[in-house]
Protein backbone atom coordinates (compact mmCIF):
# COMPACT_ATOMS: atom_id res chain seq x y z
CA UNK A 1 0.00 0.00 0.00
CA UNK A 2 1.40 3.38 -0.98
CA UNK A 3 1.32 6.39 1.29
CA UNK A 4 -0.37 9.61 0.29
CA UNK A 5 1.85 12.17 -1.35
CA UNK A 6 1.57 15.94 -1.39
CA UNK A 7 -0.10 15.72 -4.79
CA UNK A 8 -2.93 13.65 -3.34
CA UNK A 9 -3.59 16.16 -0.57
CA UNK A 10 -3.48 19.12 -2.94
CA UNK A 11 -5.81 17.36 -5.38
CA UNK A 12 -8.36 16.64 -2.63
CA UNK A 13 -8.02 20.19 -1.35
CA UNK A 14 -8.57 21.64 -4.83
CA UNK A 15 -11.56 19.37 -5.37
CA UNK A 16 -13.15 20.42 -2.07
CA UNK A 17 -12.49 24.08 -2.86
CA UNK A 18 -14.04 23.71 -6.32
CA UNK A 19 -17.14 22.02 -4.88
CA UNK A 20 -17.48 24.86 -2.38
CA UNK A 21 -16.96 27.52 -5.05
CA UNK A 22 -19.56 26.01 -7.36
CA UNK A 23 -21.94 25.70 -4.41
CA UNK A 24 -21.54 29.40 -3.62
CA UNK A 25 -22.05 30.40 -7.24
CA UNK A 26 -24.97 28.10 -8.07
CA UNK A 27 -27.05 27.73 -4.91
CA UNK A 28 -29.75 30.14 -3.79
CA UNK A 29 -30.30 28.96 -0.21
CA UNK A 30 -28.41 31.06 2.33
CA UNK A 31 -27.58 28.12 4.59
CA UNK A 32 -26.20 26.06 1.72
CA UNK A 33 -24.06 28.99 0.55
CA UNK A 34 -22.81 29.39 4.12
CA UNK A 35 -21.89 25.69 4.30
CA UNK A 36 -20.09 25.93 0.96
CA UNK A 37 -18.03 28.84 2.28
CA UNK A 38 -17.06 26.70 5.25
CA UNK A 39 -16.12 23.88 2.87
CA UNK A 40 -13.80 26.29 1.06
CA UNK A 41 -12.17 27.17 4.40
CA UNK A 42 -11.67 23.48 5.20
CA UNK A 43 -10.07 22.95 1.80
CA UNK A 44 -7.58 25.74 2.43
CA UNK A 45 -6.73 24.39 5.88
CA UNK A 46 -6.16 20.92 4.41
CA UNK A 47 -3.72 22.37 1.89
CA UNK A 48 -1.90 24.34 4.60
CA UNK A 49 -1.52 21.28 6.82
CA UNK A 50 -0.32 19.18 3.88
CA UNK A 51 2.31 21.73 2.88
CA UNK A 52 3.37 22.07 6.50
CA UNK A 53 3.72 18.31 6.91
CA UNK A 54 5.72 17.79 3.76
CA UNK A 55 8.00 20.80 4.44
CA UNK A 56 8.64 19.65 8.00
CA UNK A 57 7.59 22.94 9.59
CA UNK A 58 4.78 24.02 11.89
CA UNK A 59 3.93 27.21 9.99
CA UNK A 60 0.88 25.76 8.26
CA UNK A 61 -0.46 24.37 11.53
CA UNK A 62 -0.23 27.82 13.13
CA UNK A 63 -2.14 29.34 10.22
CA UNK A 64 -4.78 26.62 10.54
CA UNK A 65 -5.26 27.50 14.21
CA UNK A 66 -6.01 31.10 13.28
CA UNK A 67 -8.25 30.10 10.37
CA UNK A 68 -10.32 27.84 12.63
CA UNK A 69 -10.60 30.62 15.21
CA UNK A 70 -11.87 33.05 12.59
CA UNK A 71 -14.19 30.38 11.16
CA UNK A 72 -15.76 29.80 14.58
CA UNK A 73 -16.46 33.51 14.93
CA UNK A 74 -17.79 33.60 11.37
CA UNK A 75 -20.20 30.77 12.12
CA UNK A 76 -21.58 32.57 15.16
CA UNK A 77 -22.05 35.89 13.36
CA UNK A 78 -23.24 34.34 10.10
CA UNK A 79 -25.90 32.17 11.72
CA UNK A 80 -27.09 35.14 13.78
CA UNK A 81 -27.49 37.17 10.58
CA UNK A 82 -29.32 34.32 8.86
CA UNK A 83 -31.71 33.94 11.81
CA UNK A 84 -32.35 37.71 11.86
CA UNK A 85 -33.05 37.69 8.11
CA UNK A 86 -35.44 34.78 8.47
CA UNK A 87 -37.32 36.50 11.29
CA UNK A 88 -37.60 39.71 9.28
CA UNK A 89 -38.40 38.30 5.81
CA UNK A 90 -39.65 34.75 6.54
CA UNK A 91 -37.28 33.35 3.89
CA UNK A 92 -33.61 32.51 3.46
CA UNK A 93 -33.60 32.33 -0.34
CA UNK A 94 -30.94 34.67 -1.75
CA UNK A 95 -32.98 35.79 -4.75
CA UNK A 96 -35.68 37.09 -2.39
CA UNK A 97 -33.15 38.89 -0.12
CA UNK A 98 -31.89 41.28 -2.79
CA UNK A 99 -33.29 44.49 -1.30
CA UNK A 100 -32.03 46.40 1.73
CA UNK A 101 -35.36 48.18 2.10
CA UNK A 102 -38.04 47.07 4.59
Amino acid sequence: MTSATLDHYVLISALLFAIGLFGVLLRRNTLVVFMCLELMLVASTLALVAFSRFNGTMDGNVFVFFILTVAAAEVAVGLAIIVALFRKRQTIQLNELNSLKN
